[in-house]
């Protein structure tokens, strides 16, 4: 069979080649040398892999709510038990990072559009996985950790490093995710793993609860 000249673009099963120009030939190329150049398997691989993103966002969706808000009453009663009646973004004592300030200004001009009064809450909840997960940082290890551990009761101690490697490997991963980043070459098992494992630390029911509407067991079995 005569070889395909140099630059010009294979010829694929009917139907096929109108699906990888829209996917993008470079976007389509990881999956298509995964599959040996195989178009029918590295689209199948393509499909699959949206589907794991999708089933993995489900629970990262969990986890990045019921992470803020436990994180969130421990830096509240931080502030009580310092005597402090701002809240702790607003109050310039608390030691966060220029960084940390910045993304609390984001999220306080994104609550605030409509021109009403914004509960704190709506600020909160427009502070991204991002933020979380860099108050975990080792920066913060002297400062803000010896609260933000009673976050994690479950934990087995109170070592950083028990919640920030998890969480760390969990917000990479939801990246990806969110700029629709090919995730089928991660160990997804071992981040289904973490993604339990912060939730027991943060409460066993809460990672029972998850487990349960969990799709990503099934989703990996059928793995193509």
């Amino acid at each position: 069979m005569p070889s395909t000249p140099r630059g010009s673009t294979p010829s694929l099963p009917s139907g096929h080649a109108a699906v990888v120009m829209l996917i993008s030939s470079p976007r389509f190329a990881p999956y298509l040398a995964d599959c040996s150049g195989d178009t029918t398997a590295a689209l199948a691989l393509y499909q699959w892999n949206s589907e794991a993103a999708a089933a993995f966002f489900e629970q990262l969706g969990h986890l990045e709510i019921m992470l803020r808000n436990a994180m969130d009453a421990r830096l509240v009663h931080r502030q009580q038990r310092r005597g402090r009646t701002a809240e702790w973004y607003d109050d310039p004592a608390v030691p966060l990072s220029d960084k940390a300030r910045a993304d609390i200004r984001t999220a306080r001009q994104r609550a605030q559009r409509g021109g009403a009064a914004t509960p704190r809450g709506k600020i909160i909840a427009e502070l991204g996985f991002g933020f979380w997960r860099f108050l975990l940082a080792r920066q913060y290890r002297a400062t803000l950790w010896p609260d933000l551990a009673g976050a994690f009761p479950h934990a087995p101690s109170r070592a950083l490093t028990l919640v920030e490697d998890p969480v760390q490997r969990l917000h990479k991963l939801r990246n990806r995710i969110a700029h629709h980043e090919g995730i089928w070459t991660m160990p997804l098992g071992a981040r289904r793993d973490d993604l339990q494992t912060v939730l027991a630390f943060i409460a066993p029911a809460a990672a029972t609860w998850v487990a349960g509407a969990s799709r990503i067991d099934d989703v990996l079995t059928r793995r193509p």
